[in-house]
């Protein structure tokens, strides 16, 4: 399968240190504006909060772009050390956002990278991960007597039938794994003995 981990869910947990009451919020943002839009609705929900710092990871591999804030602790005490959690839990299209309700006792530099260290792969270990797969759009126009045969064949290289119109041929509208398309491709061509349009979704 092509494509990557990222989180299937939202986790929301609670880190306390200190008297200092921390919130940690993972989720889905597969671009750096979903991310920041997931930090603004973690800042509005705990309004009263003294700090919201955060890191992301938009993409995976080469074409991922980073993204912290330690929103007002000592620099490099929170959007660094987390951001080191994000590049290390093997997700992509991720967001975690650490919120301190601030207890009254400082914590020092290494109290602080500890904590949101802390916070954050907590955050990360609560998300249920899935498979984010690259996907195509296929339109597949065939005859009438070769529509089941090929139906069944399409689910089981497990696309995504999104439409199908029943006119002078079937036409079927599909989405596949980018990876298994020449297979599909192929497998229809061979059953059809070559009678079977097959094209690409801009």
């Amino acid at each position: 399968m092509s494509g990557y981990p990222i989180p299937a869910s939202e986790s929301e947990v609670e880190v306390h240190v200190k008297n200092s009451r921390f919130i940690g919020t993972a989720r889905v943002a597969a671009t750096v504006d979903e991310a920041r839009a997931c930090i603004a609705s973690v800042r509005a929900r705990f309004a009263d909060a003294s700090h919201h710092c955060y890191a992301f990871a938009a993409g995976y591999g080469a074409t991922v772009t980073h993204g912290m804030s330690d929103d007002g602790e000592p620099a490099g005490t929170a959007g660094k050390p987390m951001l080191a959690v994000v590049q290390g839990c093997g997700l992509g299209d991720v967001v975690v956002v650490a919120t301190r309700y601030f207890g009254g006792t400082k914590l020092g530099t290494g109290g602080l990278v500890k904590a949101y260290t802390e916070t954050a792969q907590a955050a990360i270990a609560a998300v249920e991960r899935v498979d984010k797969v690259e996907m195509v759009g296929v339109v597949v126009t065939l005859a009438y007597d070769a529509y089941e045969v090929c139906k069944r064949q399409i689910e089981a290289l497990g696309a995504m039938v999104e439409a199908e119109d029943f006119g002078a041929h079937v036409q079927i509208v599909l989405h596949v794994d980018v990876e298994r398309y020449d297979e599909l491709r192929a497998t229809l061509i061979e059953m059809t003995s070559g009678r079977v349009q097959i094209e690409l979704l801009d």
